[in-house]
């Protein structure tokens, strides 16, 4: 019966890539989208970004999995059709969905452009109670409000933007840490991490990349255009640089110590933790005191946000390095992940791969 129902209100044949289980293994999927309501905006995704949570999310390693499971929260392409009583977008234009595909739109968050942090906001796909597919499919349907302008001069394969780079944008305006002249430190260069050195550079400030691993000294300085690098093992480089860094934006999702970050910051720096480790960092409160220090976390953006870091984007010409690969390529690309093997992130080519034959 269900089932049924979702069949007649979900008319619109789909095909994308799904997860069926905690293997995580991803396999060809025909499923369905809702017709374009009349606020909705229908659209032929052409690239979708993979992101690290699409891995957590097909193998249920945060635990709230559904399967079947399609990811992908970090989707591009042009509109195919649009409902009656939408005013942004019409066919043809070049459109984005991030994170968010829903949210309770009353809340004092949601009046104040905060959608992603609604305590009803809708993930893009894996939402709790309902059922969202992500961008690793043919086309996407979704209410205008989540839709993004994607500007003209911006590659459309640039797709994780939408996650990477919102999640980098935010906390570096947010928090204040987007001023000229100003000391910046990246913790973790991977693909939020290089997002981070780059809108940092942008803003005009000095960027310290802080990292385990030696090796990424050369592309850290030469290529992504920092001005230094700290091994966060060598004690006496972190205590050279003691007291220099205004904020820091910490990438790293594996459990790490915070007290090192700590002290390389200057009186009233901040901290601002935007990985995700899965088991709670250590929180040492007497280098708080010492320099009335601060330690934050940060989420994606609001929908406002989000467009205002793609027009930022596009001005400054600013885009992530991407592998795009075809979609048939994606297991082999989710193996890559887990061994950091990317730089620093995969896009899928939907457009010209996804073959539903």
């Amino acid at each position: 019966m269900a089932e049924n129902s979702y069949e007649t209100e979900h008319p619109v044949k789909a095909f994308g890539w799904a997860a069926r289980d905690t293997s995580g293994a991803l396999s060809p999927f025909k499923f369905s989208r809702r017709e374009t309501g009349e606020k909705d905006v229908q659209f032929k995704v052409l690239y979708c970004g993979v992101c690290h949570s699409d891995l957590h999310q097909i193998k249920n390693e945060w635990g709230n999995a559904t399967y079947p499971l399609v990811p992908g929260h970090e989707i591009v392409g042009v509109v195919t059709e649009v409902g009656s009583k939408v005013e942004k977008f019409k066919v043809g234009d070049k459109v984005g969905v991030g994170c968010l595909v829903g949210s309770c739109s009353k809340c004092d968050n949601c009046t104040g452009d905060l959608e992603n942090y609604c305590p009803g906001a809708v993930p893009t796909y894996n939402a709790n109670g309902i059922v969202t597919f992500g961008g690793y499919s043919d086309i996407m349907v979704a209410d205008e409000h989540f839709v993004l302008r994607w500007p003209e001069n911006l590659p459309m394969e640039a797709a994780p933007l939408l996650c990477a780079g919102i999640t980098t944008y935010s906390p570096l305006r947010y928090f204040g840490l987007d001023k000229p002249g100003m000391h910046i430190g990246v913790v973790g260069l991977g693909g939020l991490g290089h997002m981070a050195v780059k809108f940092a550079k942008a803003f005009g400030a000095k960027v310290t990349v802080i990292s385990t691993s030696a090796s990424k000294k050369v592309e850290a300085i030469e290529h992504l255009g920092a001005d230094s690098f700290l091994i966060s093992r060598d004690q006496e480089q972190m205590q050279a640089a003691m007291n220099t860094l205004d904020g820091i934006i910490d990438t790293v999702s594996a459990v790490h110590p915070i007290m090192p970050l700590l002290f390389l910051l200057k009186t009233n720096g901040k901290l601002v933790i935007v990985g995700g480790p899965e088991k709670p960092l250590e929180l040492p409160v007497f280098p708080l005191l010492m320099g009335r220090k601060l330690v934050a976390g940060s989420g994606i953006g609001g929908i406002k946000e989000t467009q205002e870091m793609l027009d930022f984007s596009a001005k400054h010409n600013i885009a992530p390095d991407v592998e795009i690969i075809p979609v048939d390529y994606i297991n082999t690309a989710m193996e890559r992940l887990v061994k950091a093997d990317v730089k620093y992130r995969f896009v899928l080519d939907i457009g010209n791969t996804l073959n539903s034959a």
